[in-house]
C-alpha cells in the first residue's frame, strides 16, 4: 500500500521518481563528503545505496548482481576495464 510503505510509494511512482530520488540521495551524499562529517556521510550513502537497490529491484536485479560484476572486475585496472566498455 502506497499509503503505508515508502517502498510500494516510491514503485507507485515509477521509475522517474526512483531516479530522482537517486539523484537528490546523490547529491546529498557528494555535499555530507564535503562537509567532513563522517556520520552523515554514512546516512547520506546508506540512503543512497537504499534507493539504488530499489531501482535494481524494479529491474529484477540485487546488490547479488551488483557483486557479482565488482567480482568480475577485480583485479582489472579500471582504465582498462572503462576502456573495454567503449568496444
Amino acid at each position: 500500500n502506497p499509503r503505508k510503505s515508502y517502498v510500494a510509494k516510491l514503485f507507485a511512482g515509477g521509475e522517474d521518481a526512483i531516479l530522482k530520488k537517486i539523484g537528490e540521495e546523490a547529491t546529498e551524499t557528494v555535499l555530507a563528503a564535503k562537509s567532513g562529517d563522517r556520520l552523515h556521510l554514512v546516512r547520506e550513502t546508506a540512503d543512497l545505496w537504499f534507493h539504488c537497490m530499489i531501482l535494481l529491484a524494479r529491474h529484477g536485479l540485487g546488490p547479488g548482481d551488483v557483486l557479482a560484476e565488482m567480482h568480475r572486475r577485480e583485479g582489472i585496472s579500471g582504465l582498462d576495464e572503462k576502456a573495454a566498455r567503449k568496444k
